[in-house]
């Protein structure tokens, strides 16, 4: 079994992030098999598409063994594939539903915030905690935390790197709705309303809004690969690696 797991329904296709060992941190194959993936979801004749986690997490973010990767050639490669896949999701001429549960954080909860629909099961964790590790958001975490909270709370919660709760998550409006037990019958009934809504109209409406807004989000993907390239050179981000591998708080001087 792969990285990634595609069920094609017909109508309906489910994506479904598949390395339940490592909480379905992203490595290198699972990115570069999301993008095509999704690139070829895109060219299909589905009209819904549900994106989830096995497991007992959404996603918990990149894989810490790629950030410690030191090739810059590869670096490229992976910021590339980033892009790739979010841009594709994003504009994708398909309603979208991110389905999450347990952990959704870093590149996980840009993943998830491409989609139209997010979906969280009430036990869900949510971090935009790239901090952490002394770097930023990617994969867009920028645009989707603007588009969903406003410049000046995207910037507050980007700096805390916070873990919040799906209500608190709710409540500032970065998930849509959330879910105590049931989460594949409500993932199924909100499909089966999609199927029966006039979705033609609802793809207009999608694409005038993601063709104004696509030049932003592919700048913001691109000054986003810029300041990462410089961020895995601090010092800072250095020790917070240091300090993650070693279970311990880091100290950061700003550097």
């Amino acid at each position: 079994m792969g990285t990634v797991k595609v069920t094609d329904q017909g109508q309906v296709v489910v994506v479904e992030l598949n390395r339940p060992e490592s909480l379905n941190a992203m490595n290198v194959e699972m990115l570069e098999t999301l993008a095509e993936e999704l690139e070829n979801i895109a060219k299909g004749d589905a009209k819904v598409v549900v994106l989830k986690g096995s497991g007992n997490a959404f996603s918990a973010g990149g894989d810490i063994k790629m950030m410690l990767e030191k090739d810059e050639g590869n670096f490229d490669r992976v910021m590339d594939s980033i892009g790739s896949m979010i841009t594709t999701l994003y504009t994708m001429p398909k309603i979208t539903i991110s389905s999450i549960h347990g952990a959704a954080a870093g590149l996980g909860l840009s993943l998830a915030l491409a989609s139209d629909f997010v979906i969280a099961h009430s036990s869900t964790k949510l971090a935009m905690n790239f901090i952490k590790i002394g770097l930023i958001p990617d994969g867009g975490g920028h645009f989707f935390m603007e588009k969903r909270l406003g410049e000046a709370k995207a910037k507050q919660m980007i700096w805390e790197g916070q873990t919040i709760s799906a209500a608190n998550a709710l409540e500032l409006g970065l998930v849509d709705r959330i879910e105590d037990d049931g989460m594949e019958d409500v993932i199924m009934k909100k499909v089966s309303t999609l199927l029966h809504a006039p979705t033609q109209a609802m793809l207009e409406t999608k694409e005038i809004y993601t063709k104004t807004s696509l030049p932003r989000l592919q700048q913001i993907l691109e000054l986003e690969k810029n300041a990462q390239g410089r961020m895995r050179k601090s010092d800072d981000h250095k020790e917070g690696i240091k300090a993650f591998v070693e279970k311990r708080t880091p100290v950061f001087t700003g550097k």
